[in-house]
């Protein structure tokens, strides 16, 4: 993946449907730090990452035509104070304060006419803790590309002489270069093949099943599983929960299967028990679930494909079967090829007129009930400008769907952030306790 100057058809496609505020992409990760780091050194640091990724210096230009894209374009004022901020809550500094002030960042609008990005770090935490708010538009880069990105300011002491280093971007492939460097031999020779009756045959059964995986996941008619989250607005509650990775590790594999299946069981079984304390009991909900094409590493730009599973969440099943259940969904997920043509789709729908597109995005986004994302960080401790970090708790963007649940592994930890949209979850407190009794369901079944 490339720091190009335009927009993928996916960011761009992102970028159009936010003439919707609900469909908002943006995301924001919470670390919570042992102190207050020095802001110079983080603001050294930040200068950094952007000689690497100079996207983080440029601002959007809306595109000229309706057939072009975005572009990012540098931005003439930047001004690396902006940018990298310093706020302290007033007393006592709770960890509901901090997540009140987490929302209400979240909720703020980018200025379209600066870079999409902001850190602030928050002083005057209990304990004499501080936190670490990074806020990120989807369009810049995605979760696993996040993750990459803050390697940039990140170290591995306290004080700051052992950095993490990023991979540095690729270089870009140039207009006329060739995209297989096949020779017109080669290429011939190829052709050839491709038609021998075996082949023939093999071509057309995969487009068979690439024309049943474009309507899985390209256009879904069926609606949501819940009858309760309906509701969508701009207001967020943010919620967190603590999870034992090791503990994650042995349930999973007393199970049968991996971490994610794991975590997607866990949620969409809070999810259950949250409609069944409700007294409106559901079998299953349609998530979103994020599948990484990532291939180099790279950490600029998106390359995730978004997958939409019916899951099951029967709340009579015990939680082993939902578990296996959970696990043969996920696994006929990974094999979608309509995934494989994500961007293409996404170019597509950008020939719409614009009139039609937020409410075919808005539309399709009504079939999810809730998205989930899992995130691998790093296994050995680390520290920005001279503070230790201690916890990072994600939180994924909504965009149009009742809640986000994303986890991120860090050293023995994995970190949940619940993203919740206000009017959708009548009782988000409930919907975190739900979710939190879930996985110590599974942890005493996988044990």
């Amino acid at each position: 993946m490339t720091d190009r100057t335009v927009m993928s058809p996916a960011e761009a496609l992102m970028w159009a449907v936010e003439r919707d505020p609900i469909l908002r992409s943006t995301f924001l990760n919470i670390t919570i730090l042992d102190r207050a780091p020095d802001l110079d050194r983080l603001r050294g640091r930040m200068q950094d990452a952007i000689a690497s990724f100079p996207r983080l210096r440029r601002r959007v230009r809306t595109a000229a035509a309706p057939w072009d894209r975005p572009r990012w374009i540098d931005d003439a004022s930047f001004d690396i104070a902006f940018h990298v901020r310093r706020v302290a809550l007033p007393p006592p500094g709770s960890h509901r304060q901090l997540l009140d002030l987490s929302a209400l960042m979240l909720e703020d609008a980018f200025d379209p006419v600066r870079p999409l990005w902001q850190v602030t770090v928050v002083e005057g935490l209990e304990g004499g803790r501080a936190a670490l708010l990074a806020k990120m538009h989807h369009t810049i880069t995605d979760g696993v590309g996040g993750i990459r990105l803050s390697s940039s300011f990140l170290d591995l002491d306290r004080e700051g002489q052992v950095p993490v280093r990023a991979a540095a971007p690729e270089r870009p492939a140039e207009p006329n270069e060739p995209a297989t460097g096949r020779s017109p031999l080669q290429t011939a020779a190829g052709l050839a093949g491709a038609l021998r009756p075996q082949a023939v045959l093999r071509q057309t059964l995969e487009s068979v099943e690439l024309a049943r995986s474009l309507a899985r996941q390209g256009a879904v008619v069926g609606g949501r599983g819940s009858p309760l989250w309906t509701e969508r607005s701009m207001g967020r509650r943010l919620y967190t929960i603590d999870l034992d990775l090791d503990l994650v590790r042995r349930a999973a594999k007393g199970l049968g299967g991996t971490i994610n299946d794991l975590f997607v069981t866990g949620v969409a079984g809070g999810a259950a028990a949250y409609h069944g304390r409700e007294g409106v009991p559901v079998r299953e909900f349609r998530v979103s679930v994020p599948v990484s094409t990532r291939a180099d590493a790279s950490f600029g730009g998106n390359s995730f494909a978004p997958a939409r599973v019916v899951v099951p969440a029967d709340p009579d099943a015990r939680p082993a079967e939902r578990f296996r259940a959970v696990h043969q969904v996920l696994n006929r997920a990974r094999g979608e090829k309509a995934l494989g043509v994500a961007d293409s789709l996404a170019a597509v729908l950008l020939a719409l007129p614009p009139a039609l597109l937020t409410p075919v995005a808005r539309q399709q986004v009504s079939t999810v009930d809730f998205a989930t994302s899992n995130l691998r960080g790093s296994p050995v401790e680390l520290f920005v400008g001279g503070a230790a970090v201690l916890a990072n708790y994600p939180m994924g963007p909504t965009a149009g769907v009742a809640f986000n649940a994303t986890v991120l592994s860090y050293l023995d930890r994995l970190d949940l952030g619940l993203d919740v949209d206000a009017a959708a979850v009548a009782d988000a407190e409930m919907l975190r306790g739900c979710i939190e009794s879930s996985f110590a369901e599974l942890f005493a079944a996988g044990a």
